[in-house]
Parts: C-alpha cells; sequence; structure tokens
C-alpha cells in the first residue's frame, strides 16, 4: 500500500486538476520526447526471503549502464509489478531514477486495472522521477475491452498524466489485443508518444506505422526477436528483455539496422532468436534471471507463484545461449 502521504498528495493534486506538474507542465499538454532507441526492461530482484533486494538492483543498473541504451524500463513485465505491493513500486521508481546515469530516459510501467488507479499510478511515478509512463492495457475484464473502452481508458489516463504516455500491448499476458483502430485513434493525442508492442505479429507492426505516419507517434518493438523486421517496417527501436543478458549484441543489431548493413544484420538476428524466445515464451522471467546469473549480473529467484526452473529446463536453457555462442 502507498503511504498516507502519497496517497493524500495524490488526491490532492487529482481535485484541482493536477494543474500544476513535475517540471511545471500541465498534465496533457503533450511535452515530445524522443523514444527512438533500445531499452532492457528490468527484473526486480530479490533476496532469498523474497524482499526486493534494492542492492543487487542497483548493481546490475551500473553495468547495464555501460550500454548505449536510450534508457531502462521498469516494471514492464519483467519487472514482475503485479507481485509488486503499491509501495515497491514507487520505491523501485525512485531508487533507479538516483542510480541510473542522468542523460538516459526512465519508462516506468504504471498500469493497473481501473482507469482512476492507473491515474493515480502514473502521477505517483512521474513525482517518483519516471520520464515516460507505460500503461498496459487493462485485461481483467478483458470481454468487455472494446475499442471504446481502451480508448476512454487511455485518454483519461494521459489527459491526467503529468509525464508522457506510452501506450503497452503485450497479448500473451493479457489476452488481449489492443486494436489497431484503437492505437490509430490515441496516437493523435498530444500527450500519446508512442506503443511498445510485443505481438511479434510484424503485419500490424508495419501497419500501426503506415496508419499513424502523420502523427509524432513512434512504435517500439517488444522483443529482440522480431527486431530487424520491425525496424524493417519503420519501427524505431525495441524494449527487449534479451538486452539484460545480452546488451551489447542487442545495441549491435540496432546499429546495422539503422546504418544499412541488412546482411550483418540477418546474421546477429537469427542468432538471438533462440535465446531470445527462451527467456521470454519458453522459460519466461525464471529463465531470464537464470541466464542472468550466468552472464555477470544478479538474478536470483523470483517472487512466488513463480518458481525456479527445473534442472531438465536449465540445460534446454543453457543450450540455446551455447548453441549460438553466447555463453
Amino acid at each position: 500500500m502507498l503511504g498516507p502521504r502519497v496517497w493524500s498528495s495524490v488526491r490532492q493534486g487529482l481535485s484541482r486538476g493536477l494543474s500544476r506538474s513535475v517540471g511545471g507542465r500541465a498534465p496533457g499538454e503533450g511535452r515530445k520526447v524522443d523514444i527512438a532507441g533500445i531499452y532492457p526492461p528490468l527484473t526486480t530482484p530479490f533476496t532469498a526471503t523474497s524482499e526486493v533486494d534494492y542492492g543487487k538492483l542497483e548493481e546490475n543498473l551500473q553495468k547495464l549502464g555501460a550500454f548505449p541504451f536510450k534508457g531502462f524500463v521498469i516494471q514492464g513485465s519483467n519487472g514482475e509489478f503485479p507481485f509488486l505491493t503499491s509501495s515497491e513500486r514507487l520505491e523501485v521508481v525512485s531508487r533507479v531514477r538516483q542510480a541510473m546515469p542522468k542523460d538516459k530516459l526512465l519508462v516506468a510501467g504504471s498500469g493497473c486495472e481501473s482507469t482512476q488507479a492507473t491515474v493515480e499510478m502514473t502521477v505517483s511515478m512521474a513525482q517518483a522521477g519516471a520520464d515516460v509512463a507505460m500503461v498496459l492495457t487493462p485485461c481483467y475484464y478483458r470481454g468487455r475491452m472494446s475499442s471504446t473502452a481502451l480508448i476512454h481508458h487511455y485518454t483519461k489516463v494521459a489527459d491526467l498524466s503529468p509525464v508522457p504516455v506510452m501506450l503497452y500491448n503485450v497479448p500473451a499476458n493479457t489476452g488481449l489485443d489492443l486494436p489497431v483502430d484503437a492505437v490509430v485513434t490515441l496516437s493523435q493525442h498530444p500527450n500519446i508518444i508512442g506503443i511498445k508492442d510485443s505481438g511479434g505479429d510484424v503485419t500490424r507492426i508495419g501497419l500501426m506505422i503506415h496508419k499513424t505516419r502523420r502523427q509524432d507517434f513512434q512504435v517500439l518493438a517488444g522483443s529482440a526477436g522480431f527486431l530487424l523486421a520491425s525496424y524493417a517496417v519503420g519501427a524505431v527501436g525495441g524494449i527487449c528483455a534479451l538486452a539484460n543478458v545480452l546488451g551489447a549484441q542487442v545495441c549491435q543489431l540496432e546499429r546495422l539496422c539503422l546504418t544499412g548493413q541488412w546482411e550483418d544484420a540477418q546474421k546477429l538476428q537469427l542468432r538471438l532468436i533462440e535465446p531470445n524466445t527462451a527467456v521470454t515464451r519458453r522459460f519466461g522471467i525464471p529463465g531470464l534471471k537464470k541466464a542472468m546469473d550466468w552472464l555477470g549480473y544478479y538474478g536470483g529467484p523470483c517472487r512466488a507463484p513463480l518458481q525456479e526452473l527445473s534442472p531438465e529446463e536449465e540445460e534446454e536453457l543453457r543450450l540455446d545461449f551455447t548453441n549460438n555462442g553466447w555463453l
């Protein structure tokens, strides 16, 4: 739970229409931020007793800060945010803001199920230091999450957010694809600057880019497995779990695509597909954290109910990295 002072501050701000915001800009005003580039979606380290290990979080940040990332994403799916309390979510934002390089963007996942809770979390994360709010589609009542409902939700959040909003589509977790028509409508909002799309449908990504081309709206791939294909149709970057362990290689793939070295980009992309699948769809966060342990970072345990890999799964994960020359 958030402390009484924090909730009181948020409610007072909302009741005044949030007329005075972080940095002195009115909410929803539309300060544009260039989000082009590569971002690792940080994991949340835990101790053996399942407490957030802020020291290990800062150690990982220091190591990742050596790569030419555009910024860092916290409390995306890889951050285990559904398992964190509200106060932990805000503390993670604050600690990362203090520890990360000042020239990097901090993108914070502020999505909650209700519009009201999402607005309050977004405002609180902006106050804690987030540059951009990444807002997941609400999905518990997915059968009623029509384009109309989602447009209303995101519009209200963007209207009241003191920082720019990034849409976040991850159907593997939500069971819901943010409709392209809704994305096109929302792209016209002055405080909605882009989308992270993790669905893996490059045709859909290309269509979104085509239909929003007249707006100041940027599209990021949500996985390294289709990063080259996304760049080919006009995406401007990616938020890639694999960048937590192969940061140099994902950034190299970005450079090859941006400089038109497509043959070399293809060779590298092909070597990233299996390890990327292993730390996302196949073994999820337990697989990503195990790979982090192998490659010089702190992965550590997940918070229950997520379980560690079995010995057989761990061996399969290792093979996906060794067979491609990464271990």
